[in-house]
């Protein structure tokens, strides 16, 4: 297809290819942790991201942004007009993560996340092992590829999961404890929120929008504040199962699609 025939073009994963002015473009970007983190990044992947995202976000006529957080972000970096980046949610699949068909839930933790430096393992790793002094039955399951390195006692690496495995590890478990220095969306909160899993996440970035008062939240640098916040969870799951089902209720598909369809429909009418 030319696409000198568009009437507009969605790069939908933060990098236009090739750069263009015509047709219409719109970009979505989903992370700009360089900007906000650039010390978890070598220098050329810093150099990169730093000029492929500039040319990328200058030259769309619209941008997208999956979270207030992150049009907050691209206005403030970029210095973008406000009107040219629009703030649109992820959802998450209903028919798919839902609450298991038992009440019962496991004694274990849950942290689906590859083992990258924002996702802040080490402390984690060290706030469950002060957990476990108290709740000495208690388990740290992780899914996502990679190396964790050597791993304390009670934590369990499963390595990359299918999704029927996590929508099960969601019903299942006794919380989600979601320790990240920062995330574009965080789509993991709302999933275990979904399948009727308490949560216990950081204060950083996107992540308390989407979590709203559903989950109890801390400074994902404080341990005293992670491990308060666990146990917040597990010692009264109730009203944070009905708070997150709610919560949940409120990011849909359909919701996404219609949103992005009203950008289409601007970009080409001009």
């Amino acid at each position: 297809m030319e696409l000198d025939s568009l009437d507009a073009l969605h790069f939908p994963l933060s990098v236009m290819l090739p750069p263009l002015w015509e047709p219409a473009t719109v970009t979505t970007v989903v992370d700009l942790q360089h900007e906000e983190l650039p010390e978890f990044f070598g220098r050329a992947e810093l150099a990169y991201r730093r000029r492929v995202y500039g040319w990328t976000i200058r030259r769309s006529r619209i941008v997208i942004a999956i979270s207030e957080h992150g049009r907050a972000t691209l206005i403030e970096r970029y210095g973008l007009a406000p009107e040219r980046v629009r703030a649109i949610p992820l959802a998450v699949d209903h028919e798919t993560f839902r609450p298991g068909e038992t009440a019962l839930r496991g004694s274990y933790l849950l942290y689906p996340a590859r083992p990258w430096p924002h996702k802040n393992h080490a402390r984690l790793f060290e706030a469950f092992g002060r957990l476990r002094t108290a709740r000495p039955e208690l388990r740290l399951v992780l899914t996502g590829e990679g190396d964790y390195g050597a791993l304390p006692p009670g934590v369990e690496a499963r390595g990359r999961v299918s999704r029927d495995e996590l929508v099960r590890l969601y019903q299942g478990a006794a919380a989600l404890v979601f320790p990240s220095q920062y995330e574009g969306f965080g789509m993991p909160v709302l999933e275990a929120m979904a399948c009727g899993c308490p949560v216990a996440c950081s204060d950083v970035t996107s992540l308390p929008e989407v979590a709203g008062d559903a989950a109890s939240l801390f400074d994902p640098r404080d341990l005293d504040a992670m491990i308060a916040a666990v146990n917040d969870v597990l010692e009264d799951r109730q009203p944070w199962i009905a708070r997150g089902l709610e919560r949940a209720q409120t990011f849909t598909w359909d919701a996404c699609a219609r949103a992005h369809d009203d950008v289409y429909r601007e970009l080409c009418s001009g």
